[in-house]
């Protein structure tokens, strides 16, 4: 396919899965249970923080995280106790993402927004910037803090080549802003023109097959290549493809 030939098939199917029908079997069905906007983005960075793996084992761990929280994320984060963290420890939540991983968030959320009204703040670009590799480097240092600490490997880094699919996938969640019902755009300070792909095994896997990308790994340096790609059939909004390649994944139509 050529480019134009390329976007038009790439753009049909977004078009089909970027609809409210997608959110019912994804976890950005559990941020789409609030409307305050601090809710919204706990619980998304939450549900993105633990998006590996089997969707409805995600969501489950996801709902059990809200049902500790008293399904009120926000004032949990601002108003827990010491003695609430105590219970959380001992908490099996997803896989290696454990109960003392989900009481360090807690905290981490709660010395953010003693000073932020938002986590947008901690995400903006500089000026000279056109993607999100020193933001979220930011961001870590931010909300997680200099002390070392086990949970850190959750919040992964572009600086060590990681891809940094799910802050990808919060990122995607909260800037995109296209009134289909999916993303949330609340976040208005930043240009949704400067959002990558969140790159896994399956959209690099679909990105290989319709040649976006030549990269075998899936690391920081092909989310690079295949911003090249992506950017070019839609400079406004790269990250819409993420539903096509997630589309064409499901339907397995190229294998």
């Amino acid at each position: 396919m050529n480019l134009l030939e390329l976007k038009e098939f790439l753009d049909e199917k977004a078009d089909i899965y970027n609809s409210p029908d997608f959110i019912f079997d994804d976890p950005v069905q559990i941020p789409h249970r609030f409307q305050l906007k601090q809710d919204i983005e706990i619980t998304a960075f939450l549900a993105a923080t633990i998006a590996w793996g089997n969707r409805k084992s995600i969501i489950k761990s996801a709902e059990k995280m809200l049902e500790i929280m008293g399904d009120s994320p926000y004032d949990f984060v601002i108003n827990h106790t010491e003695r609430d963290l105590d219970f959380i420890k001992d908490k099996n939540i997803h896989r290696t993402f454990n109960g003392e991983d989900f009481s360090y968030f807690i905290k981490q959320f709660q010395k953010i927004y003693i000073h932020h009204k938002s986590l947008e703040e901690l995400f903006l670009l500089n000026q000279e910037e056109y993607n999100f590799q020193h933001s979220i480097e930011r961001f870590r240092k931010d909300f997680l803090g200099l002390e070392k600490h086990r949970t850190h490997k959750h919040v992964s880094s572009p600086y060590k080549n990681s891809s940094s699919k799910r802050i990808m996938m919060f990122l995607r969640w909260m800037v995109r802003k296209d009134n289909r019902g999916v993303d949330f755009g609340i976040w208005k300070k930043i240009d949704q023109r400067f959002l990558s792909i969140p790159l896994d095994v399956h959209t690099g896997n679909i990105s290989r097959k319709l040649e976006l990308i030549s990269r075998k790994q899936n690391d920081w340096k092909t989310v690079l290549e295949l911003d090249e790609v992506v950017r070019k059939l839609d400079a406004e909004d790269p990250a819409k493809y993420d539903f096509a390649l997630f589309g064409l994944g499901v339907s397995k139509e190229l294998f």
